[in-house]
C-alpha cells in the first residue's frame, strides 16, 4: 500500500468514527420534535406557527388536571368487603372464654358479648381508614359481602377501630368487680377488622371515576387544520397540554409506522456524513498542505467531532442551554494554529450540524454564523490575551443585536422580548474569554505551536536568549537584526511575522558551544586559521546540530527547531569548501564534507529566515553600505539561493521573492545608513564666555 493510499484511508477512517459517534448522538426527536419538547409555559412561542395535521382532543392542563384529581381523591367512595361471620365467631369465642372464669357473673358475660355483637354490627374498620373517617375525609363506603355480588352505601358514623372497640368494651367494666377477671381473658383476642378494602375493584372503580373525570367533552378538539398556536403567542397552560397531546399522538404515530427510527437514523447519518465529505474535499482541494498533514487532520476531524457530540449531549438533558454554548470557541481556537478560511468552514459544518438539534434553525445559524465571523476578524494574530475578552464582547453585542432583530422579524413586540436570554448570552460570553485555556491544550496534546506561544518566546529575557547575549553577543546582535528584516518582509508576502521573528531569534542558538569560531564574536583572532577547511567546516556546520539540541534541551516547538535545521539548508559551507579546493587543486573535494544537513526549506517562513539570515552577514561584510551595494548584494544572496536549489520545497512565489528583496534592501540601508560627513577645515565659532554671576559686582 503506498503511503498515500495509507494517508487516505486513515482520513477516511477518523471521518468514519466521527460520524458514528455523532450519529449516535444525535436524539431521534429533532425537527418539529424537538421544537415541541423545548418550549416553556409563561413565555413566547418561538417557533412557526403551530398547525393541525389531524384532529387533536384538548387535555386538560396540569392545574385543572391536579384539581380535577383532589376532587375525585375528596368524593369517591371507596369499595370494602363485610366479613358476616367474623362477628358471630368472636362472640362465641368471648362467651366461651368467660364461662371458664367463676368470677364473672352471667349478666355480665351477657353483657359483653352483647356489645362485642354490637360493635361488630357497627363495623371495624383499620385504624388508617378510621383517621380518614375522624378527619371526615371518608364519610361512607360501599360494602360488599362475602360473595362480592351485592354493593350496599354504609355510614362510616358507628364504625370502630380495633383501639377504640376495645376501650368501649373496658368502659362497660368501670367499677365492676369483676374488671380483672374480665380483661384477663384478653379483649383484644376478640377485635378484629371485619370490614377490609377490596383493592382490585377499589381501584378500577377509581381509575374509572378518575379517567371519566379527567376527559374533556368530545366536542373540545383541535380540528385538522387549525393553528394549534401562533409564532410569538404566549404558551399557556391550556395550550401546553394540547401541544403535549399532539406531541404524544406523534409518537404514537411514529411507533406504528414500521421502521421509522431507524429511517431517522439513516437521514442523521447521511447528513452528517454529507458534511463530512464537503470538509474533506475542501481541505483536498483548496488546502492540500493541511489535508496531506496527519496531526492536523486528526486533530480538525477530533476536534469537531468532540464538540458536536459535547453539544448533542448537552442539549439532549437541557434543551434551553443551546445559548449557553460558546460556538465561538472552534473558530478561535482553529484560527489560532490554521488560516481564517480554514477556520470558518469548521465552524460551519460544526454549527450545521447542530442545527439539527436547534429550537430555531434559521435563527441559530445566523446568530453563530456572526458570533464565527467576529471571531476570526478580530483573532487573526492572538497576540494578547485581553484580545479574547475584547473578542467576547464584541460577539455579546452581535447575539444580543441579531436576537432582538430576529425577534422582531418573527413578528413579536419589541416589549415581548425574552430578555432572560441576554443572561445567556453573557455566560456564553464569559466561558468564551477562558479560550486559551483550550488553546494551551490544544498544543500540548497536538504539538501545534499558537502565536501567543511565539509572542512569549520572542521575548529577549528567555534563558536561552539570555545565554546567547552573554556567550556571543554579535551572533545575537545578528540574530536580533535578521529578526527584524525578516518579520518585516513575513508581513509583506502574507507569512507568520510571529514565527518568522522566533524562527530568526533562535537559528543560531548553537554557536553558543563553540562562539569563537564565528566571525561576529571574534576579536582579532579567528582559531580557524589553525584548522584545516574540514575542520573548521564540521565545527560551523555543527552550530546547526548543537542548536537543534539545545532547542530539545529548552522544549521548544518543534517549529523553531525546523527553523534552525532548515535556516542553511542543504547548502555548502562555501568559504571553507573553496579554500579546501584551492589547496587540493589536483583532487576533487568530497562537497559532503562541506554540506549542511538540512533540510531546505519547507515553509515560507523557513525560506525568509534562510534568505534573512544570508543577506545580513553578507551585507555586514561590505565596505560600502550605499544602496547600490546592498541591492546587489541582496540581489546574489538570493539569486545564488535558488540557483542552488535551496528554495525549491518551500511554498514562495517568484513575486513574493522579489517582494522579501526589496524589504530586505529598504531594511538593510537603514541598519546600515551612513552619516553625513564633515569637512575638517569647518570649525565651530568659539563662544563668549558667560559672565560669572556669583563674581557680577
Amino acid at each position: 500500500m503506498t503511503e498515500n493510499r495509507k494517508h487516505h484511508l486513515l482520513i477516511a477512517l477518523l471521518m468514519l468514527v466521527g460520524v458514528i459517534l455523532i450519529a449516535l448522538s444525535l436524539p431521534r426527536n429533532t425537527g418539529q420534535m424537538g421544537a415541541l419538547l423545548s418550549h416553556e409555559v409563561g413565555k413566547p412561542w418561538r417557533n412557526p406557527t403551530l398547525i393541525a395535521p389531524f384532529d387533536i382532543p384538548c387535555e386538560y392542563d396540569e392545574a385543572t388536571k391536579q384539581r380535577i384529581t383532589d376532587s375525585v381523591n375528596a368524593n369517591f367512595v371507596h369499595f370494602y368487603r363485610l366479613n358476616t361471620q367474623l362477628g358471630n365467631q368472636k362472640a362465641v369465642l368471648l362467651n366461651q372464654a368467660l364461662t371458664g372464669e367463676s368470677a364473672v357473673p352471667a349478666s355480665a358475660r351477657y353483657q359483653m358479648v352483647s356489645a362485642l355483637t354490637q360493635i361488630y354490627q357497627e363495623g371495624i374498620i383499620d385504624s388508617e381508614a378510621y383517621e380518614k373517617i375522624t378527619a371526615g375525609t371518608m364519610e361512607h363506603v360501599s360494602i360488599r359481602d362475602n360473595n362480592g355480588t351485592n354493593a350496599t352505601l354504609m355510614s362510616t358514623e358507628k364504625m370502630h377501630s380495633v383501639k377504640q372497640a376495645y376501650a368501649q368494651l373496658d368502659s362497660l367494666l368501670a367499677g365492676s368487680p369483676y374488671r380483672d377477671a374480665v380483661l384477663k381473658v384478653g379483649l383484644n383476642n376478640y377485635l378484629e377488622p371485619n370490614l377490609t378494602i377490596d383493592e382490585k375493584e377499589d381501584q378500577k372503580w377509581y381509575t374509572d371515576a378518575l379517567n371519566t373525570a379527567l376527559t374533556p367533552p368530545s366536542d373540545q378538539r383541535v380540528q385538522m387544520g387549525e393553528a394549534i398556536i401562533f409564532t410569538g403567542n404566549v404558551v399557556t397552560p391550556e395550550k401546553d397540554a394540547i401541544i403535549k397531546t399532539y406531541q404524544h399522538m406523534l409518537e404514537e404515530n411514529n411507533k406504528k409506522r414500521v421502521g421509522s427510527g431507524d429511517y431517522i437514523l439513516l437521514g442523521q447519518i447521511v447528513i452528517v456524513t454529507i458534511l463530512f465529505l464537503v470538509f474533506y474535499f475542501f481541505t483536498r482541494l483548496m488546502r492540500p498542505r493541511v489535508f496531506h498533514n496527519l496531526r492536523r487532520m486528526t486533530f480538525l476531524i477530533t476536534f469537531m467531532t468532540l464538540m458536536v457530540v459535547a453539544v448533542l449531549w448537552i442539549v439532549k438533558f437541557r434543551p434551553n442551554y443551546m445559548y449557553l454554548i460558546p460556538f465561538a470557541m472552534t473558530p478561535i481556537i482553529v484560527t489560532t494554529f490554521f488560516d481564517a478560511r480554514t477556520s470558518f468552514f469548521v465552524h460551519l459544518i460544526v454549527v450545521l450540524i447542530c442545527s439539527l438539534v436547534a429550537r430555531e434553525q434559521a435563527a441559530f445559524i445566523i446568530m453563530q454564523f456572526l458570533a464565527g465571523a467576529i471571531a476570526i476578524a478580530s483573532m487573526q494574530e492572538l497576540t494578547r490575551r485581553s484580545q479574547l475578552v475584547q473578542c467576547a464582547v464584541l460577539i455579546f453585542l452581535a447575539y444580543c443585536v441579531s436576537f432582538v432583530a430576529l425577534e422582531l422579524v418573527r413578528g413579536i413586540d419589541i416589549v415581548n422580548v425574552d430578555w432572560h436570554y441576554f443572561m445567556y448570552f453573557a455566560v456564553n460570553c464569559v466561558v468564551l474569554s477562558f479560550a486559551y485555556v483550550g488553546i494551551f491544550l490544544v498544543e500540548k496534546t497536538f504539538g501545534f505551536t499558537s502565536t501567543v506561544t511565539l509572542v512569549e518566546l520572542s521575548d529577549i529575557n528567555t534563558p536561552l536568549l539570555r545565554k546567547l547575549s552573554e556567550n556571543c553577543p554579535g551572533t545575537f546582535q545578528h540574530a536580533l537584526q535578521v529578526a527584524n528584516i525578516a518579520g518585516e518582509a513575513a508581513v509583506k508576502v502574507q507569512a507568520s511575522p510571529q514565527l518568522v521573528r522566533a524562527g530568526a531569534l533562535y537559528h543560531d542558538i548553537g554557536k553558543i558551544e563553540n562562539p569563537a569560531f564565528f566571525t561576529e564574536n571574534q576579536s582579532g583572532v579567528n582559531p580557524h586559521d589553525a584548522l584545516a577547511p574540514e575542520q573548521s567546516a564540521r565545527i560551523v556546520i555543527q552550530h546547526v546540530t548543537d542548536g537543534v539540541k539545545m532547542a530539545e534541551k529548552a522544549r521548544l516547538p518543534q517549529v523553531i527547531k525546523d527553523m534552525i535545521l532548515q535556516h542553511h539548508g542543504r547548502g555548502l559551507a562555501k568559504f571553507f569548501y573553496t579554500q579546501a579546493c584551492k589547496a587540493h587543486p589536483d583532487r576533487e573535494v568530497d562537497a559532503s564534507l562541506y554540506t549542511y544537513p538540512g533540510p531546505n526549506p519547507q515553509s515560507r517562513e523557513a525560506a525568509i529566515v534562510m534568505m534573512a539570515d544570508s543577506c545580513e552577514a553578507a551585507v555586514k561584510s561590505l565596505k560600502e553600505h550605499d544602496e547600490q551595494s546592498i541591492r546587489s548584494m541582496v540581489d546574489r544572496v538570493i539569486d545564488g539561493q535558488i540557483a542552488d536549489g535551496l528554495l525549491r520545497e518551500a511554498p514562495i512565489s517568484f513575486r513574493d521573492v522579489e517582494t522579501v528583496k526589496r524589504i530586505f534592501v529598504e531594511r538593510l540601508k537603514a541598519f546600515y545608513y551612513t552619516r553625513i560627513s564633515y569637512p575638517d577645515d569647518i570649525q565651530p565659532k568659539p563662544q563668549k564666555e558667560a559672565p560669572d554671576v556669583n563674581n557680577a559686582e
